[in-house]
C-alpha cells in the first residue's frame, strides 16, 4: 500500500478543484486504513487511547456492499459535561478507495480546525472544508499513535 504521510494533498493539484477534492478523498481513505487496518472486519463501537491525547471514539453506523459509514470523534470532559468534538461522519467508498467527510459538527473548538475551516471556506464549499479537516485530523491521529483494532 502506498503511504501518503509525506503527501500534501493541497499541493498535488490546484486546491479547490474537483480533481483536488478526489485526491483528498483518496488521501483520506489511505489515512483511515492506517488508523483502522481491519476496517473490513469491524462493526460496532471502538476507542483508542494513547498517552498525551484525548480518547478517540469510533462507531460503525452503516455498512453496505460498497460503502462503510462511521462516526469519528473525541469525547472531552468539561465543566459543563461531555463535549463531542470534532464530531465527524465519514463515508468510505470501498470499491473506488475513497473516503469523504459527510458531516462535521457546526462549532469547532480547536484553534487549528477553526483556521483550516476559515482558509478553505471558499473552495468547493463545504465538501472541501470538511475533507481538509478530516485529512489533517487523520494525519494527527496517526502521528499520535492511535490505532483501532478488533477487541
Amino acid at each position: 500500500m502506498l503511504l501518503d504521510s509525506r503527501i500534501n494533498p493541497e499541493a498535488i493539484v490546484r486546491p479547490g478543484s474537483f480533481v483536488g477534492l478526489m485526491a483528498l478523498y483518496e488521501s483520506n481513505y489511505l489515512r483511515l486504513l492506517r488508523l483502522i487496518p481491519e476496517i473490513d472486519r469491524l462493526d460496532g463501537c471502538y476507542h483508542s487511547r494513547v498517552a498525551g491525547d484525548c480518547d478517540l471514539h469510533l462507531e460503525f453506523i452503516e455498512r453496505s456492499r460498497h460503502t462503510v459509514t462511521l462516526s469519528l470523534t473525541y469525547h472531552l470532559k468539561t465543566d459543563e459535561g461531555l463535549l463531542i468534538d470534532p464530531d465527524m461522519t465519514v463515508r468510505l467508498y470501498t470499491d473506488c478507495r475513497l473516503a469523504e467527510a459527510m458531516a462535521i459538527g457546526d462549532q469547532q473548538r480547536h484553534v487549528a480546525l477553526q483556521r483550516l475551516a476559515r482558509e478553505h471556506r471558499n473552495e468547493l464549499g463545504l465538501r472541501w472544508r470538511r475533507n481538509i479537516i478530516l485529512n489533517k485530523w487523520l494525519e494527527y491521529l496517526s502521528d499520535q499513535g492511535h490505532l483501532i483494532l478488533e477487541r
